[in-house]
């Protein structure tokens, strides 16, 4: 899993509980993206997630699995996506219930296709934010800690920067990918327009894309374009 997720450089993130017309779905699944994520943060169910998930398999495009709560885990994804929130003093989000998926499911979990993703969550007003008690006013330098800690201390693949529906502050991006060198970047977050795709793509190894393909699906899939021929900076 982690070396399928180090070749993705643009993703598309669909959430179980939004509609999407099969002629959008169709778009998506065929616009060349290196993978689809399917997750979201309120009214995700076993019985959404399996519905989204037979549509998507009718094409060849990769998907993935972001887990938000265990009783949406739905076999027959590619791969599974498990976030830890770093920027939360609270217990849950950060391990327990990675713990308690662990114990319910034990010698079951397919280890191999599962991919730890640390979160830093950026966007107060995201609904994600406040599910977690994230501290999400962080200045530069406090974000680019977390940088530190992911790829010094814990040594973990991804770190996943969350703007959650904003376009995010590219100082702030930055400073997180200059602490980097091989833990692999996510950013995801308010992308709608070609200045911004490049932006992120500057900066981040992985750009995920989510809310502009339930606004403006052709604007959508001209994402993939804009960020796969963008130059990604050097770490370091």
């Amino acid at each position: 899993m982690i070396k399928k997720a180090k070749k993705w450089r643009h993703v598309f993130k669909l959430d179980p509980n939004r509609r999407l017309s099969d002629l959008a779905l169709e778009k998506i699944c065929q616009s060349g993206t290196d993978a689809i994520i399917v997750g979201g943060t309120d009214g995700i169910t076993f019985q959404n997630t399996w519905q989204l998930l037979e549509r998507i398999q009718k094409y060849q495009v990769p998907c993935v699995q972001e887990i938000s709560t265990m009783k949406a885990i739905v076999p027959g994804f590619d791969g599974y996506l498990i976030p830890s929130v770093l920027n939360t003093d609270q217990a849950k989000w950060i391990h327990g219930a990675h713990l308690e998926a662990i114990r319910r499911y034990g010698s079951s979990i397919p280890w191999e296709q599962v991919l730890l993703l640390g979160y830093v969550i950026l966007n107060p007003e995201a609904k994600v934010s406040r599910l977690t008690q994230a501290k999400a006013d962080l200045t530069e330098e406090e974000a680019a800690g977390y940088a530190d800690l992911v790829e010094n201390l814990f040594r973990w693949p991804v770190l996943y920067v969350e703007y959650s529906g904003t376009f995010g502050e590219e100082k702030k991006v930055r400073a997180i990918r200059r602490k980097l060198k091989r833990t692999r970047l996510f950013y995801g977050g308010g992308i709608t327009n070609e200045e911004q795709a490049k932006t992120m793509a500057r900066w981040a190894d992985t750009v995920v894309v989510g809310n502009v393909v339930y606004t403006n699906v052709e604007k959508a899939v001209q994402t993939v374009t804009w960020v796969k021929e963008t130059k990604l900076q050097e770490k370091g």
